[in-house]
């Protein structure tokens, strides 16, 4: 504000700083997509494997229970009349 009252315009910044600037925005921007990148390629490269396990452990239920089925074959059933 000057002396009458009146508002003065802020100076623009030298092009250096905003050259500067805008290279700190785009170089902050870069990082952030390499980032989100590498997480989606480390959940797709993890994904195969979490499917085999969840397959494993069905087969592996399955089992159990087919073997539990098997050696109450003789034996009164409690939830069947």
């Amino acid at each position: 504000m000057t002396i009458n009252g009146e508002f003065v315009a802020p100076t623009r910044p030298p092009i250096t700083s905003r050259i500067l600037m805008w290279a700190v925005v785009v170089a902050v921007l870069a990082g952030a997509i390499s980032l989100a990148a590498l997480a989606l390629w480390v959940a797709l490269l993890i994904l195969p494997v979490a499917l085999g396990a969840a397959v494993v452990a069905w087969g592996i239920l399955r089992y159990r229970v087919w073997r539990a089925q098997r050696s109450m074959a003789g034996q009164p059933n409690l939830w069947r009349p």
